[in-house]
């Protein structure tokens, strides 16, 4: 009887191991799928400062915000070809809010010469809120040429700020 429940033990704990070795496999695969999905879908998310330092390599994907400057806006309604120049803003929300807000700093930013500047370029229709001192939030690569190719534009409207603009501009 000692020999048949020996065997019983050794099938007990055959089976036991298959499934631990089982579990543990099928959690390596999972956290190997997570880990592969992440790395595909990272972008990094950089100043126009950054950017134009060549912090990023021109075949990474990143995203970049800058404030539109107005008077270098073009748009061709034939190819959906528009190109604009943006300007330096801060990264850090709090650096924004001591500079006196996102209106001000937008503000300040388009008129100040000195401020990087990154020529974008973008094909399709052309925004509705593309205009001088809106906040652009681009996803794109920057090309050989020092243009960076946009394939995502997103606006944020810049009149939603100008309640704070005159309280924020006084000194």
């Amino acid at each position: 009887m000692s020999e048949d429940l020996r065997a019983v033990n050794s099938r007990q704990r055959f089976r036991i191991n298959k499934f631990v070795i089982g579990g543990v496999l099928l959690l390596a695969a999972v956290v190997l799928l997570v880990i592969t999905s992440l790395k595909g879908n990272a972008q990094y998310y950089l100043t126009v400062e950054e950017l134009t330092a060549g912090k990023a390599g021109q075949s990474a994907s990143v995203r970049v915000s800058g404030v539109v400057l107005g008077d270098t806006i073009r748009y061709d309604q034939q190819t959906l070809d528009l190109t604009f120049s943006v300007a330096h803003i801060p990264g850090d929300n709090d650096e924004i809010e001591a500079l006196g807000g996102l209106a001000s700093v937008l503000h300040s930013a388009s008129l100040d010469p000195n401020a990087a500047r990154l020529r974008v370029k973008y094909s399709g229709v052309k925004p509705d809120l593309l205009k001088n001192e809106a906040q652009a939030i681009m996803t794109g690569s920057m090309g050989a040429d020092g243009v960076f190719y946009a394939e995502e534009l997103l606006l944020k409207c810049p009149s939603r700020y100008e309640e704070g603009v005159p309280e924020q501009a006084a000194p």
